[in-house]
């Protein structure tokens, strides 16, 4: 599939999807989520893929937010209808994914930018990263997830004090805040998410779905995460993987998963 706004490239099972528009710092419009849920649906049904690193081109930022100008005008529906959409197409989406999510944040990530990282499964950040919602110095606030995946990495504190301020966050903050993992300089950025990246491939795809899965029901409302545990725990011991695991084991040898 040809894209206007974003790169995808796979090499040695893992993609790196890069959102294309330096010029507008990365901003997201509405084509560059449709293109993006869009690639990330089609990575996720390609089993070749084991892991996706998400980026932005140039030195400057990952995403410096959201298009503005496409929305300013809404009104009350078209907003409800605005926040609906972006969480079903992309947001909720990157979550929810079987294919582990790693957000290598370059430079600025704002507004729905920090949104877009905050649904990768985890974080890494150059060390010129600043994070911010500033939503609230628009008359808004988040609508992308913002308000309750902050509050689940940070904190209610400060989830409460980075939006009612829209402070920017230093890469050292977050990294003290545990909204990253790791900080890096921004030449070493790809190299260490890809480090990661390799070890990931090493393991089961279905068991990494499976604690994808499980991780996330602790953080979905009406839904009972040690259950589920138990559940995808048992799911587990039907599959493919777990019978090549389990014998690699006992045969002191690396294990092969297909990935079944």
């Amino acid at each position: 599939m040809n894209y206007n706004n974003i790169i995808v490239e796979t090499e040695e099972n893992i993609a790196v999807l890069t959102i294309n528009r330096p010029n507008q710092l990365n901003a997201l419009n509405s084509e560059t989520i449709a293109e993006l849920g869009a690639a990330f649906k089609s990575l996720e049904s390609d089993a070749s893929v084991k892991v996706i690193i998400i980026t932005g081109s140039g030195t400057k930022a990952f995403v410096a937010g959201a298009d503005i100008k496409e929305f300013y005008q809404f009104d009350e529906a078209q907003g409800r209808e605005l926040a609906a959409k972006g969480h079903q197409s992309l947001f909720d989406l990157v979550s929810n994914l079987n294919t582990p999510v790693i957000g290598a944040v370059n430079g600025f990530a704002l507004g729905g930018g920090l949104e877009l990282a905050m649904s990768c499964h985890f974080r890494l950040a150059s060390d010129n990263a600043k994070l911010g919602l500033p939503e609230v110095t628009l008359g808004v606030i988040p609508g992308y997830g913002g308000t309750q995946r902050l509050a689940q990495l940070v904190g209610k504190g400060r989830a409460m004090e980075m939006i009612m301020t829209a402070k920017m966050v230093t890469a050292e903050e977050a990294l003290n805040y545990g909204l990253v993992n790791q900080v890096t300089s921004q030449e070493e950025l790809m190299a260490a998410c890809q480090k990661i990246a390799l070890k990931i491939v090493k393991n089961s795809p279905v068991a990494i779905a499976s604690a994808i899965r499980a991780v996330n029901a602790g953080y979905t409302d009406g839904v009972n995460g040690f259950e589920t545990e138990i559940e995808e725990f048992g799911k587990c011991f039907g599959t493919a993987d777990f019978k090549e695991g389990t014998t690699a084991f006992i045969e002191k040898r690396e294990a092969n998963f297909l990935g079944k």
